[in-house]
C-alpha cells in the first residue's frame, strides 16, 4: 500500500593552474586533513546540514519496520519463520507498521512527527517491473550493474547511478556544485558518497584524538627542536619548485597544516573540557562509558558530528554534509538469538543505531538546531525475505530507511511497502518455489536524494546535475521533508 505520505593536455594555462589548485585540495583531503577553501562568513540564518548514516553490510529492513495489520503480518510470519518477530513485541508506529523493539529510543520522534520512514528504496536506472527485469538480457544498462554485491551495490547507492564503476558520490557532487567550504566531512572513513571530481572526504578521528602532525603544530613550538623542524619545513614549502605539480604538492602540506591548526582543538575536545558543549554532552551522556566518552562507534561518530555542527563557524561554511558508518549488518548467520528472536546480532545493531540517533537529535534540539539538521540512513541493500539455514538472511535489493530531524514531515511513511509474496510482483524471481524474496525497488535512490537536496537548498537544475538518472523517473518530489 502507498502511504502519505593528472595534468590534462587539453587545458589552457589558466585552467591548468585552477586544476592544480583543486588537486591540492583533493590530495590533502585524501590524507585526512583536507584543504578547505575559505568562505566569507558562516551565517546561522542560512545554515543547513545533512547527516548520512550508512548501515554497512545491508540492514534487514523487514525486521526493522514490520507490518502489523493482520493479513500482512501473517504473510510476514509465515515466510520469515525462525526470524519472525512476535507481533506483540513490535513498537507500533500506527496500525500498519511497528519498529523492532530495539529501536524504542526513536518512537518519541515518530510521535513528535520528526521521524519518517521510506519504503522499498534502492538503486535503479529507470522504473523496472518484474517482467522487464526477467526479460532483459544480462548486462542490460536498464538493470544496475553487479546487483547483490556489497562493494558494487554500495557504489550504486552512494553515487546514485546504475554504474558500479562510478567515481563520485551524490553527496560529493552536491558539495561541489554548491562550492561548499568543505568537502563531505566523514567520521566513518572514506566512501564514494563524499567523493567529488577533485576532492575526497575530509576524514576526522573521534573525540580526544590528535588531528595534526605530532611535534609540528603551533602548540609544540615551545620546544626549540620542534620550532626548528617546523621552520625548515615551512622554508621548503616556500621554495618555488620549477614544476607545477611539485608546487601543487607543497601546497598540500601548507594547507594541511592550516586546516589542522584550525580544527585540531575542536576535534580533540572531549566531554566536560573547556571546548565541550553542555548541550551536546547532556544529550549523549546516557551513552558515555566509564572513560566519559561515547561508548559505541555510532555514538562516537554522531557525537563528533554534533560538535562540528556546534562549531560551524570554526569548521566554515553554511552548508555542511557529514557521513557516519555503522558496520556489522551482513547478517548471514545468527541474526537472531536462538532462544529470543528479539535479541541477537541484529537487535544489538539496531539498539546502537536507535540510541545514537536519538542522542544526536536531542543534541540538535538542545542547540536549537533541529530544523537545520536532517539525518538519514543508507545501506548496501536490503536482505532476503526468506531466512537461510543459518538463522540469517542473504543479500537482496530494495530496503526501508529512516529520515530524522525537525524539518522532516514525520509520523508518516512514504513510498510503497513491498508485496510480501515470494515470486510476487515486487520479487526479482517469479518462481515462488525457489525465490528467497529480493524486492525490486519501487522508489529510486535518485528520488530519495532529490528530496534531501531540495531541502538542502539546491535548485532544480543543480539537482539534475547531481542526479543524472533523475530524468528517467516521473516528475514530482517525495514530500517527507
Amino acid at each position: 500500500m502507498t502511504n502519505k505520505h593528472h595534468d590534462h593536455p587539453g587545458l589552457d594555462d589558466a585552467s591548468r593552474r585552477a586544476w592544480l589548485r583543486r588537486c591540492g585540495v583533493l590530495m590533502a583531503s585524501g590524507m585526512g586533513l583536507g584543504a578547505l577553501a575559505p568562505l566569507a562568513g558562516a551565517k546561522d540564518a542560512g545554515y543547513k546540514a545533512l547527516v548520512c548514516i550508512e548501515l554497512a553490510g545491508g540492514n534487514d529492513g523487514l525486521n526493522t519496520i514490520t507490518p502489523m495489520d493482520e493479513s500482512r503480518y501473517a504473510q510476514y510470519a509465515n515466510v520469515r519463520g525462525p526470524l519472525a518477530l512476535p507481533k506483540d513485541a513490535l513498537l507500533p508506529l500506527n496500525s500498519d507498521y511497528g519498529l523492532h523493539p530495539s529501536l524504542s529510543a526513536l518512537v518519541t520522534y515518530w510521535q513528535q512527527q520528526k521521524l519518517a520512514t521510506l519504503f522499498n528504496v534502492g538503486p535503479l536506472h529507470e522504473p523496472l517491473t518484474q517482467q522487464e527485469y526477467l526479460s532483459l538480457p544480462a548486462g542490460s544498462p536498464q538493470v544496475p550493474g553487479n546487483l547483490f554485491s556489497h562493494s558494487d551495490q554500495l557504489v550504486l547507492w552512494e553515487s546514485s547511478t546504475s554504474d558500479p564503476m562510478a567515481r563520485s558520490g551524490w553527496g560529493g557532487r552536491a558539495s561541489e556544485i554548491l562550492g561548499t567550504a568543505n568537502p563531505v566531512i566523514s567520521l566513518g572513513g572514506n566512501s564514494t558518497f563524499g567523493v567529488e571530481s577533485l576532492r575526497t572526504p575530509l576524514v576526522l578521528p573521534f573525540a580526544g584524538a590528535l588531528f595534526g602532525a605530532t611535534g609540528l603544530m603551533a602548540k609544540d613550538m615551545d620546544k626549540r627542536a620542534n620550532a626548528l623542524r617546523r621552520a625548515a619545513m615551512d622554508a621548503l614549502h616556500a621554495q618555488p619548485q620549477g614544476l607545477a605539480l611539485a608546487d601543487a604538492y607543497t601546497a598540500i602540506h601548507r594547507d594541511a597544516f592550516v586546516v589542522a591548526e584550525r580544527l585540531g582543538a575542536l576535534v580533540a575536545s572531549v566531554p566536560g573540557d573547556a571546548l565541550s558543549s553542555p548541550a551536546i554532552d547532556d544529550a549523549f551522556s546516557p551513552l558515555f562509558d566509564k572513560s566519559g566518552l561515547p561508548g559505541t562507534p555510532t555514538a562516537a561518530q554522531l557525537y563528533q558530528i554534533a560538535k562540528m555542527i556546534n562549531g560551524r563557524q570554526i569548521v566554515l561554511g553554511n552548508r555542511q554534509i557529514f557521513y557516519a558508518r555503522q558496520g556489522g549488518y551482513d547478517t548471514h548467520s545468527n541474526q537472531v538469538d536462538d532462544e529470543d528472536v528479539t535479541q541477537g546480532t541484529h537487535a544489538g545493531l539496531l539498539r546502537e543505531l536507535g540510541d545514537a540517533l536519538a542522542a544526536f537529535q536531542r543534541a540538535m534540539e538542545n542547540l536549537g538546531m533541529s530544523d537545520e539538521v536532517t539525518a538519514f540512513t543508507q545501506a548496501d541493500f536490503g536482505r532476503t525475505f526468506a531466512s537461510n539455514t543459518s538463522r540469517g538472511t542473504d543479500h537482496a535489493w530494495g530496503n526501508c530507511h529512516f529520515i530524522l530531524g525537525g524539518a522532516v514531515h514525520g509520523g508518516a511513511s512514504y513510498g510503497t511497502y513491498p508485496q510480501l509474496v515470494l515470486g510476487g510482483q515486487d520479487d526479482c524471481s517469479d518462481d515462488a518455489s525457489t525465490s528467497q524474496g529480493r524486492w525490486i525497488p519501487t522508489t529510486p535512490v535518485d528520488k530519495y536524494a532529490q528530496a534531501l537536496l531540495h531541502w538542502f537548498g539546491l535548485s532544480g537544475d543543480q539537482i539534475a546535475a547531481v542526479l543524472p538518472n533523475l530524468a528517467n523517473f516521473p516528475a514530482g518530489r517525495l514530500k517527507f521533508i
